[in-house]
């Protein structure tokens, strides 16, 4: 049996559930019985069945003696919902392929299996596994939401003119993905000042798409009610992040944080949000609120569209403000995940070095 491709079959069972799971895994599930697919399920969003339960679900026909192929060891705790592996053992499954363990310290379900007489064979495309989940393995390694930055900039490092004019740095091609990472990230996050200047909307564009939750960094709540953000039909919430108590009157909700230098402690607000269930935050401010992430240790993934262009000026703005480092030696430290070409632009995926990010 090719465990592989039936694996490679449940990561994309799996990837349905992107944007809807929240901090819990994505997870497919397949039932093989005499050398057929019998039933496949998959993990439909947070609080619902998780996919072995799904996959038991949708069967047509008995499961016992089936082999389950499933890319995260079964729970066996008590959580939304009650163990997986329980009711793997219950169904008479005789075989259980998993691609990764489940580092939540209260899962150990692969003895339990053993004992039950159940076959495990374990690690089957282990590193594809984990990056498919990186957002899990890495709220379950720093009890925080994974911050990752995206931005366009030109060839000369600039991601707006000395007007702050940055439409449109990257091509159709690239702002299309970037819809793609809004699906699949649970939080969308820019400062108040380039929600005023673009009027954004921070939806997902994409068909059957998932919406983020919107969360704009405000020092003080002298918004206009009109912009376009307070109007929009979404079924997630726009949020403002402020240490302002200051009443407003527009459709959002105040996240009172606490202060740090004048602006808003973003560890406290990362520890709100993870309390929120918000695994991922997809940051796409300006330069203040890139350097803000970077300059408190935040910053664990990068996103960032290189288009043929030059735009020149002293004053023209950058990635990156601050201070910066006097010794090369010091910079901050990031190693390439990927590259990709999106029509004219190279996208760059970059992690930091310092997190065992998947």
């Amino acid at each position: 049996m090719n465990y592989e491709k039936l694996m490679r079959e449940c990561f994309a069972l799996a990837e349905k559930g992107a944007g809807k799971v929240l901090t819990n895994p994505m997870v497919g599930a397949i039932l093989i019985k005499d050398g057929e697919i019998i039933s496949k399920g998959y993990h439909h969003g947070f609080g619902k069945d998780h996919a072995e339960v799904n996959c038991f679900k949708n069967a047509k026909v008995d499961v016992s003696g089936a082999t389950m192929v499933v890319n995260l060891e079964p729970c066996s705790h008590f959580g939304k919902n009650p163990p997986c592996v329980d009711e793997v053992i219950r169904q008479g499954v005789k075989k259980v392929v998993i691609s990764n363990l489940d580092t939540n310290p209260k899962v150990d379900s692969i003895q339990k299996m053993r004992d039950a007489g159940i076959e495990v064979i374990m690690e089957v495309l282990e590193e594809e596994g984990r990056l498919l989940n990186e957002k899990f393995f890495f709220n379950m390694k720093y009890h925080r939401p994974l911050i990752s930055l995206k931005y366009a900039m030109s060839l000369d490092g600039k991601i707006a003119t000395k007007d702050y004019d940055s439409k449109w740095i990257s091509g159709e091609e690239s702002r299309n993905f970037v819809h793609k990472l809004r699906n699949d990230y649970d939080a969308i996050l820019i400062g108040k000042n380039t929600l005023i200047k673009d009027n954004a909307k921070l939806n997902c564009r994409l068909d059957g798409g998932v919406d983020p939750v919107r969360i704009i960094l405000a020092n003080d709540l002298d918004f206009d009610e009109n912009l376009e953000i307070f109007k929009l039909d979404s079924d997630k919430d726009t949020i403002i992040a402020t240490t302002s108590d200051k009443d407003l009157e527009v459709n959002a909700k105040i996240l009172l944080c606490k202060e740090k230098n004048g602006q808003v402690d973003l560890e406290d607000l990362l520890d709100k949000l993870y309390q929120m269930n918000i695994s991922s935050v997809l940051v796409e401010g300006g330069s203040l609120v890139n350097t803000s992430f970077l300059e408190n240790d935040l910053v664990d993934k990068i996103y960032e569209f290189i288009a043929p262009i030059v735009v020149g000026g002293k004053d023209s703005r950058s990635a990156f403000l601050g201070q910066g480092v006097s010794e090369i030696k010091d910079a901050e430290k990031f190693e390439i995940a990927n590259l990709e070409r999106f029509g004219e632009d190279i996208m760059v995926e970059v992690n930091n070095v310092y997190r065992n990010i998947n």
